[in-house]
C-alpha cells in the first residue's frame, strides 16, 4: 500500500494542471487548488472549519454529509502542494461567509486517511466536494477561485 501512496504523490506532484469541466445537470466539475500549510489553516479557522485526522473522524464527517444533516465540504490537501496553499486563503473566507456550512480539511498525507480517498474517489489535490441535502452536488479539482466562489454561492445561499 505504501508503495501505491509513493506513486500517488509523484502523479499529483506532476500534474496539477487546472482544467474545468461544468456539468449541466446539478453536478458541476470545476478545477481547483489546495490550501496551505494544516497548522496556519487550523489556528486561522473559525466556526465551521474542522481538520479531519482519522478514518473514523472522516466516516463521521462524511455520514452528516450524506445523511442530509449537514452542508458540507471536503477539501482535500497536501502540505507539498504549492496551489493548496494558494487557495487556502479564500477557503478560509469562503468558511466564515458560510457558517452553517461545515468545511473539513482532509491531509492526503495524514496518518490513517487512505481509505477516505478511495471512499471519495480523489485523485489530484486540491479537490473539493461540496455536499447538500445528502448528496455531492459539486466536485472542484485544481484552483480557479471564481468557480469555488460560484459554487458556494450557487450551493449554499
Amino acid at each position: 500500500m505504501k508503495n501505491n501512496w509513493s506513486n500517488f504523490h509523484q502523479i499529483a506532484r506532476n500534474s496539477f494542471i487546472a482544467t474545468s469541466t461544468i456539468y449541466a445537470s446539478t453536478e458541476f466539475n470545476f478545477s481547483n487548488t489546495s490550501l496551505p500549510d494544516r497548522r496556519s489553516f487550523c489556528y486561522a479557522a473559525a466556526g465551521g472549519f474542522v481538520v479531519l485526522k482519522s478514518e473514523k473522524e472522516f466516516n463521521n464527517a462524511l455520514s452528516k454529509a450524506q445523511d442530509g444533516s449537514l452542508p458540507s465540504v471536503f477539501y482535500f490537501t497536501a502540505a507539498w502542494c504549492g496551489p493548496c496553499r494558494l487557495i487556502a486563503p479564500v477557503i478560509l473566507e469562503l468558511s466564515k461567509k458560510y457558517p452553517d456550512v461545515t468545511t473539513y480539511k482532509v491531509d492526503i498525507d495524514e496518518g490513517g486517511l487512505s481509505n477516505a480517498l478511495g471512499k471519495s474517489n480523489v485523485s489530484a489535490v486540491p479537490t473539493l466536494q461540496f455536499f447538500k441535502g445528502g448528496v455531492k452536488k459539486a466536485e472542484i479539482v485544481g484552483v480557479d477561485v471564481v468557480k469555488l466562489r460560484t459554487v458556494m454561492d450557487q450551493l449554499y445561499k
